[in-house]
């Protein structure tokens, strides 16, 4: 297993947690997925290290709230670069590493705003239904070579970045009776869409992006 992050101090305190567990990871790699050397060069010293690569998960993102009328131009491209194209550039890298050894499994992290739309998050949801649009061009592209690519698309999760949300009543309230279970979800309940995505029962799914979302976009 190979950990990931940006921040060398959180990446530490992960692998202590993970070792903790008795889960060691195997190795780490530093660096802003939105800085496109140093995406490149992480995944050829990944392929020196270890030759090759199995199981990529894409969950970086980002997101700047502010309505349409006051974003910058590098506000948006900020947002594009982190949530659409870095995961573009990452997985060419993975398979790079996937396709000689005739097998592997690519799951972008979405969101259901890949699907829907709300004020103010613009480029995040730009971003989110490119990223969609990415899944079906690549799982196309390379579904004779044995690797898979597919998303998951979660609703509203309790998570630190949305904090800030779940701390207004009303924008808490909106959420929980919007969504049929009446509640955000936790970071555990996407595990099974990611197990089943990574495993051989879904060695015949690709190109399809999987709703982990509480019923939130069934519902009127």
């Amino acid at each position: 297993m190979i950990l990931h992050a940006r921040n060398p101090a959180a990446l530490e305190a992960r692998v202590r947690d993970m070792r903790d567990r008795g889960t060691p990871a195997a190795d780490t790699a530093c660096f802003d997925v939105s800085d496109g050397p140093a995406s490149i060069a992480a995944f050829a010293q990944l392929g020196r290290t270890h030759g090759r690569l199995d199981i990529l998960i894409n969950n970086a993102g980002s997101t700047i709230r502010k309505p349409v009328l006051e974003i910058t131009d590098d506000e948006w491209q900020s947002v594009i670069d982190v949530d659409l194209s870095a995961c573009f550039r990452i997985t060419r890298e993975a398979l790079r590493l996937m396709v000689p050894h005739g097998k592997g499994r690519i799951i972008m992290i979405s969101s259901i705003m890949g699907h829907l739309a709300r004020p103010t998050i613009p480029a995040y949801i730009a971003a989110k239904t490119g990223l969609h649009g990415l899944v079906r061009a690549l799982a196309v592209e390379f579904a004779q070579s044995g690797v898979t690519v597919n998303a998951i698309a979660p609703g509203y999760f309790a998570v630190p970045g949305n904090q800030s949300l779940r701390d207004d009543p009303v924008f808490n309230e909106w959420i929980l009776s919007s969504t049929p279970m009446r509640r955000w979800g936790v970071p555990g309940e996407l595990d099974g869409a990611a197990v089943f995505l990574c495993s051989d029962a879904a060695a015949f799914v690709t190109g399809t992006v999987i709703t982990v979302d509480g019923g939130f976009t069934a519902s009127l």
